[in-house]
């Protein structure tokens, strides 16, 4: 059996669809099928076995389409196996310690019973938009903080769980 997987992301400067493509291609090299779409490109779920979704924060939210999407589709997504991650601290903290989710993130763990949360780095570098992004660079505090190594591990973790999963559905 194919486990399909969608990777819904939401992004501003392209950093969370960075992350969102490592967690396409070592879903694919665990042997699943993963899809990756923008949450504004989504329609109907019912073709997954299961949801990786992500946004960045800002300041200390996910990004509006991501929060309209789980709100949008919060009983479908109940209904399968879900994984949440929001990339967005410009400093190295996310590799050092688990940071815990936001208010919306926390409520949201709950409400699609998802299986885990997970922040990220994020990355804002020059050329990023929005005047606060920019306030950020020009202060000397941007950067890519981003950890490629623990994003495959994550993700990994996440291809042997639906595997093993649907192994026992399969009764194999």
């Amino acid at each position: 059996m194919t486990i399909k997987v969608l990777v819904a992301y939401a992004t501003k400067n392209w950093s969370t669809a960075e992350i969102a493509r490592t967690i396409t291609e070592v879903l694919h090299k665990e042997g699943l099928a993963p899809d990756m779409r923008l949450v504004s490109e989504v329609g109907d779920l019912q073709a997954y076995d299961a949801v990786v979704l992500g946004s960045p924060l800002y300041e200390n939210r996910w990004h509006k389409n991501a929060r309209r999407f789980l709100n949008r589709n919060a009983q479908a997504l109940a209904a399968r196996p879900v994984w949440l991650f929001s990339s967005g601290p410009l400093d190295a903290s996310a590799s050092e310690r688990d940071i815990p989710p936001v208010p919306f993130v926390r409520r949201a763990l709950i409400r699609v019973n998802a299986r885990e949360h997970v922040t990220f780095g994020g990355c804002l570098e020059e050329g990023a938009k929005g005047r606060i992004a920019r306030m950020i660079i020009k202060s000397g505090k941007g950067g890519d903080y981003r950890d490629f190594a623990r994003i495959a591990d994550w993700t990994r973790h996440i291809g042997a769980t639906l595997r093993d999963e649907f192994a026992v559905r399969e009764g194999t």
